[in-house]
């Protein structure tokens, strides 16, 4: 079964074609970084505008590189929820008008479910079920993944996500945005242990929830108590606000994996790219026993291959959306009971 794949959640248009939920065949990422870029974090109406101009394009790009015309695909998936509200709709009406214009079946597909697809696209991806730590700029989330398209989030952040506190932290700094990408690469030649931050909700009684709103207060005090460092004082910090956060990260999953008696664990979505978490993971379930799976960085940001790869899991299973699908800028994946 050969998918369509739109992602328009936020700031980037994507559109993907992808056989059997397996084979990407092409992946057209269209980024926004420099619109927002001076204004240090997403304006969601220049975002919608950008949409706009973009969509078409890019899905025009992806079925020239996928060598198939709209009338070979088999089916379109498209994130309808959650995100920004203007940028999913735009997606979403072009995603509906393809299907009413081709009368090929339609199918939504939660953004963070997205996320959660995307290992799926390489050569050996973790059986079911796992455990999916789900980190991005808006999303923290520990979720159990019993099978495809069936999922239960056993946790979430209560305030900031991780992905937040980094491009938050960033801007405090004066890095540019997006600035997780700067705290990393900052922080690989820092020292972890130069400042000590707040590790918020890390008792066992706090399950797995998260906080990051504290961290990022605590960043702002010092701030405000020694001005912004250069150098190696301001490698030094990033590196200490970065591990601040990893831990908490790691720490969590590592215990939820434990609970739940999962041995393979998964983890997507923006901050999924980030360096230490990455190596602090592979740590942590090579000291605990469990299997640590991770996309490729590419992967891991905004794409519309991993929507394709969903959505073809829910079209294979019969689930068919109609014209009135709409966008739901708030949607919470499902919880226990």
């Amino acid at each position: 079964m050969r998918v369509l794949g739109l992602e328009s959640s936020c700031d980037e248009t994507a559109a993907a074609i992808v056989d059997d939920g397996r084979v990407v065949l092409a992946d057209i990422v269209a980024s926004q970084h420099e619109v927002h870029a001076k204004y240090g974090g997403v304006v969601p109406e220049l975002a919608s505008r950008a949409h706009i101009l973009n969509v078409v394009p890019v899905v025009r790009a992806a079925l020239e590189r996928a060598g198939c015309s709209l009338a070979e695909i088999d089916g379109i998936s498209v994130t309808n929820a959650p995100g920004l509200s203007g940028p999913l709709l735009v997606g979403l009406q072009t995603a509906k008008a393809m299907a009413w214009v081709t009368g090929k079946p339609l199918v939504g597909v939660h953004h963070l479910e997205g996320h959660m697809a995307a290992v799926y696209l390489e050569p050996d991806p973790p059986p079911m079920p796992h455990l999916a730590l789900v980190v991005s700029g808006g999303h923290t989330s520990l979720v159990r993944v019993n099978d495809h398209a069936e999922v239960v989030e056993l946790g979430a952040t209560r305030d900031d996500a991780a992905g937040e506190a980094f491009d938050k932290g960033a801007k405090l700094l004066g890095l540019g945005y997006p600035g997780g990408v700067m705290i990393d690469k900052l922080a690989q030649t820092g020292d972890p242990t130069a400042v000590r931050f707040p590790k918020a909700m890390t008792a066992a009684s706090t399950g797995a929830e998260f906080s990051f709103s504290g961290l990022k207060t605590s960043l702002l005090h010092h701030v405000r108590a020694h001005g912004i460092p250069e150098g190696q004082a301001l490698a030094d910090l990033c590196a200490s606000y970065q591990a601040a956060i990893v831990e908490v990260l790691v720490r969590k999953t590592r215990r939820i994996a434990q609970r739940e008696r999962l041995a393979h664990v998964q983890v997507c979505g923006g901050v999924a790219a980030n360096s230490g978490l990455r190596a602090g993971l592979r740590a942590a379930g090579a000291e605990d026993g469990f299997r640590v799976y991770i996309p490729p960085p590419a992967r891991c940001t905004d794409n519309a291959a991993m929507i394709a790869a969903a959505g073809y899991h829910r079209l294979l299973r019969g689930e068919r959306a109609g014209l009135d699908l709409d966008a739901v800028p708030s949607l919470a994946l499902p919880r226990p009971g």
